[in-house]
Parts: C-alpha cells; sequence; structure tokens
C-alpha cells in the first residue's frame, strides 16, 4: 500500500546509479527529494534535471558527514525518508584524514554518524532508514570488533563485505531501539547492478562491471533501485518487515550467520558511537 502523501526523502550517493535512478523515480511519484553526493557537478545536475535540492558531502571525510547532518537539519523540519546508498568496493588499503580505513569510513562509519546526528528528526517524523547492503555481507564479510578495519587480514573484497554485514547489524540495532518511537529501519541487496561499482578498486569485479558484456547481464540502474523505492513510498509493517534485510523482493533466507548476533549488532552500535563520538544512546 502506497503512502499517498509528499513525502521528504533524502538519498546519499544519488549523484549516479541507483541513487540517482531512485531519486527520479521518487521525484515522478510526487515526492520531495534530496540528492546527495560526492561530486558537486554531478549531484548539481541530477538535482537540476530532477528540480530537487542538492547536498555535497564526501564520506572519506567525517566531517562532511557532521556538515550534511547540520545543513539537512536546517533544511528539513521533517525527513520521513533517509536512504544511507552512498557506498562501494573501494579497492586497496588507505586510511581516511580522519585515520580509518577508508571502505570501513564510507560504508558504514560515515552512514552511522549521519544517521545517529539526525535521529532527533528521524524519530520526530517516525521515519523510515533504509541501508543498501549486499550479498558481499554473506560471502566475504567477517566482524571481528577487536580488529573492525582488518588490520590483521585486509583485502578488499574482505573489507567491503564486512562494511556490507555493518549495514546489516547496524539496522538491526536501529530497529531494536527505536521501533518503539515509530521509526523503521531497513537494508536490501540490490542485486548485480551496471553502475560504477568497484571502479574505484583493483577488484576482479571491475572489469565485468565495465565491460560491454557485463551491461548486457546485470540489472539496469532502475532495475536495481526498485526496492529502494518500494521502501521509500510504501508502508513499514505492512508492506514490508522492519529490522529485516531483503534480496530480490523479500526477506533474505540465506544470511551471514553474524546476521542474528543481537548482542554483536549492539556492541558494534556502542563501538561506532565511540570512534565517531556520537551518543551511544
Amino acid at each position: 500500500m502506497e503512502t499517498p502523501a509528499a513525502r521528504t526523502i533524502v538519498i546519499t550517493g544519488a549523484s549516479d546509479g541507483i541513487g540517482a535512478a531512485a531519486a527520479r523515480a521518487l521525484t515522478e511519484a510526487g515526492h520531495r527529494v534530496a540528492v546527495v553526493g560526492r561530486s558537486p557537478d554531478k549531484t548539481g545536475r541530477v538535482a537540476r534535471a530532477l528540480g530537487a535540492d542538492h547536498f555535497v558531502a564526501d564520506f572519506t571525510r567525517l566531517a562532511d558527514a557532521r556538515r550534511l547532518a547540520a545543513e539537512l537539519t536546517d533544511a528539513y523540519p521533517r525527513i520521513d525518508v533517509l536512504a544511507n546508498n552512498a557506498g562501494g568496493l573501494l579497492g586497496d588499503r588507505t586510511r581516511t584524514e580522519d585515520g580509518f580505513e577508508r571502505t570501513f569510513q564510507v560504508n558504514h562509519l560515515a552512514p552511522f554518524l549521519l544517521t545517529s546526528l539526525l535521529l532527533d528528526t528521524l524519530v520526530a517524523s517516525r521515519a523510515t532508514v533504509v541501508q543498501t547492503s549486499s550479498t558481499g555481507a554473506r560471502l566475504f564479510g567477517r566482524l571481528d570488533l577487536d580488529d573492525l578495519q582488518h588490520d590483521r587480514d585486509f583485502t578488499p573484497h574482505l573489507a567491503y563485505g564486512t562494511a556490507k554485514l555493518e549495514n546489516i547489524l547496524f539496522t538491526r540495532e536501529l530497529h531494536r531501539r527505536f521501533h518503539g518511537q515509530g521509526l523503521a529501519a531497513v537494508a536490501f541487496h540490490p542485486g548485480g547492478v551496471a553502475t560504477n561499482f568497484a571502479a574505484e578498486s583493483t577488484s576482479f569485479l571491475r572489469p565485468l562491471y565495465r565491460s560491454p558484456v557485463g551491461r548486457l547481464v546485470l540489472a539496469t540502474p532502475e532495475r536495481g533501485a526498485a526496492q529502494l523505492v518500494r521502501f521509500a513510498r510504501t508502508t513499514p509493517g505492512v508492506d514490508w518487515e522492519p529490522g529485516a534485510y531483503y534480496e530480490r523482493g523479500r526477506v533474505a533466507r540465506r544470511v551471514n550467520p553474524q546476521v542474528h548476533d543481537a548482542d554483536l549488532a549492539r556492541r558494534l552500535w556502542e563501538r561506532s558511537a565511540e570512534l565517531v563520538g556520537a551518543p551511544a544512546a
């Protein structure tokens, strides 16, 4: 059942790929979309084509996430949907200016910080928070709270898979903490989509995503965005299950076993809050 009223929807990673496709679909459906991206040129171009607001933030800098949260709070007294869509497989081990491994920061820590800083608005709005995760959580993810950044065993795929696992655990803990106050959280895998995924990496997947063959076998960004659009437009608890992780439009049956560890989700939240200086509550 789609919500009839126009909603205010913030989408990160919306300058291309499934984020841009979701922004187009939701704008066409009559919703107010805030387009967030790293590139000023690309982000502005997408927003202008839609007549939408836009904000620029590079999640390799936590200061950008903090500034973005302040700008969104000033711009919107109500936020109905926050889609934490920015991220990707980023390649070789690199430290950000904040001192964190880049894949960990961009895919988990910065979205965690942004969400935490917006929590008052999100809870007051009885909002939906959508996390773009991946089957990489099951295929590659392995979370060790004593080695969050894989200092001992880093590979690009391990870092990416663990970050996508953290997206799901964050969703579960966000649900546990705030669902009773009306907030709904959900995570999903968009499928193999013909985007710039892995473009900044040396992953074996990079040639597939950039090749003509890959463009033939991979889904379009519009198809990949369909689940995000669905969660943004429909009613949690009626049309989909809050706190869950979805693949192919259904609650995923095969997941990383760590997804079911509620204590791990709680401790990840507390450790993440400590790292970024956010309230642990």
